[in-house]
């Protein structure tokens, strides 16, 4: 007895340009009714198969993506609500820490066992990296719980604690400013400094500073602070999204600014404060960075240097002497012994609000802190770090106030 024949699907036919197809639909993963096509009923059942595969591939992906799918799907729906500086930020993190350890994982696999493996080597960068991509991981895996993609989140429990503690930044002291602008002075970096010593803005608003935010003339002269600076592969943006609400904000500046930006404003010919020498707009990063430079060659920080020779590369190293000349450029004389970070600038101008008894709410809205304790923090360094200055203010506060002695003591 001879072997039944298999029974093949019945299918129907369409003719396109004289040739007939064999034709079929399905169902795909988004609910959708797709047609195949193909020469013969064996491949037609061929394509159907694999289409099929693929199909359930997709269900199932839709249902337990992979990390590296969710944290996309995360960025995508947070696109709206952040500034593109925060997303960039975000996007960096996640595919270093994040989709790097985890990606190929499904979701409803990750356990916190996973997490706090992966999360390790963030633990060894900086407190603020290490806090940043804790709040990711939360943020991330909270989001796919509700949205039943997991049941229950992995890094719930993460330890918010983690990374190297920050370095205190400390206030440049009245000497050292002194020394730093007699050493700048005349120089593309001088106004940058002096904005940030005079009015306390941050780099980002400083490099944002157009002239129509600036008021010289009037009764209270004043920068209003309304656009931010950051930049995507080196080339500039500039933005009316601020670090914060309160970092929008007008702030009083003092006559020695407003003599130096008058000084500045007559010589220039953009509408940016600082401007790139090529097209009038705002600095690249590596604009910003040569301007900086002509900060850091004159302190006498040791430093190292690669020159090539024959094609090869030797390093060199420069230990700088606090008041000789550097050896390649006779304009540049070492005369700091102290670094000068950007940010130093600003802390120099809320210390200086402090140690002027501004009141706190004051030093607040100047320095556009958003957080009230973010002001306490540093007025409480600076006005009570040192005894001997508080000294007479606790002598004379008990100075009146004597035990009450009993028979018994």
């Amino acid at each position: 007895m001879g072997r039944p024949k298999k029974q093949r699907p019945q299918y129907s036919t369409d003719t396109i340009n004289g040739y007939t197809y064999y034709r079929t639909r399905i169902t795909d993963a988004d609910g959708k009714r797709v047609s195949l096509r193909a020469k013969s009923p064996e491949e037609l059942e061929a394509k159907k198969r694999e289409a099929l595969r693929q199909i359930a591939e997709a269900t199932f992906r839709l249902e337990n993506p992979t990390v590296a799918e969710y944290c996309e799907k995360w960025l995508t729906m947070k696109t709206a609500n952040i500034r593109e500086t925060t997303l960039m930020d975000y996007q960096s993190k996640i595919k270093r820490h994040i989709v790097n350890p985890l990606g190929n994982k499904f979701m409803a696999d990750v356990t916190p066992d996973d997490i706090n493996m992966a999360i390790l080597p963030a633990s060894k960068l900086s407190q603020s990296v290490y806090q940043s991509v804790q709040m990711l991981y939360k943020a991330i895996f909270e989001s796919a719980v509700k949205s039943h993609v997991i049941q229950n989140n992995p890094a719930a429990e993460l330890n918010p604690r983690g990374g190297k503690p920050p370095k205190e930044t400390e206030a440049l002291t009245d000497e050292q400013v002194e020394i730093l602008l007699n050493a700048i002075q005349g120089l593309p970096p001088y106004p940058f400094v002096m904005i940030g010593l005079y009015a306390g803005l941050r780099r980002e608003e400083i490099l944002a500073l157009k002239w129509d935010s600036i008021e010289l003339d009037g009764k209270t002269p004043m920068i209003r602070v309304c656009r931010a600076w950051h930049t995507e592969h080196n080339r500039p943006v500039i933005s009316d999204q601020l670090k914060t609400k309160a970092a929008r904000r007008n702030i009083p500046i003092p006559p020695q600014l407003v003599e130096c930006l008058r000084d500045v404003k007559t010589k220039s010919t953009s509408e940016y404060v600082f401007a790139s020498s090529i097209d009038g707009g705002p600095l690249s990063y590596t604009q910003f960075a040569r301007l900086w430079k002509y900060i850091t060659v004159r302190s006498t920080k040791e430093r190292t240097y690669t020159r090539y020779v024959n094609g090869q590369p030797v390093k060199h190293t420069v230990t700088p002497v606090l008041g000789e000349k550097a050896a390649h450029n006779g304009k540049v004389v070492y005369s700091m012994d102290f670094q000068v970070k950007t940010h130093q600038l600003r802390r120099t101008y809320i210390t200086n609000l402090i140690h002027a008894n501004v009141d706190p709410k004051t030093v607040q809205y100047l320095a556009g802190h958003e957080n009230i304790k973010e002001t306490l923090d540093i007025y409480a360094k600076v006005k009570y770090n040192r005894p001997e200055d508080i000294a007479a203010t606790i002598n004379s506060t008990f100075a009146t106030r004597k035990p009450q002695l009993t028979e018994n003591d």
